[in-house]
């Protein structure tokens, strides 16, 4: 539920971070910070998905926490 209805640039940025963690990227730290910003941006600057999508997605993501 909370993976649906991204904007195209979150989209983008997750799908690379997960295409990078399972291919054991060597730029893990570069996709890390550009899905953490393309978070921030949807939820802060665009109102593009709600606080609780985006603390969602960090927590999955970003922190690694079952969710």
């Amino acid at each position: 539920m909370y993976e649906r209805n991204l904007p195209p640039y979150l989209a983008h940025d997750l799908e690379a971070w997960k295409k990078g963690v399972e291919e054991k990227s060597r730029l893990l730290d570069c996709l890390w910070g550009e899905l953490y910003g393309s978070i921030n941006i949807a939820e802060i600057n665009d109102n593009a998905i709600t606080r609780e999508q985006a603390q969602y997605l960090r927590d999955k993501y970003l922190w690694g926490k079952d969710v």
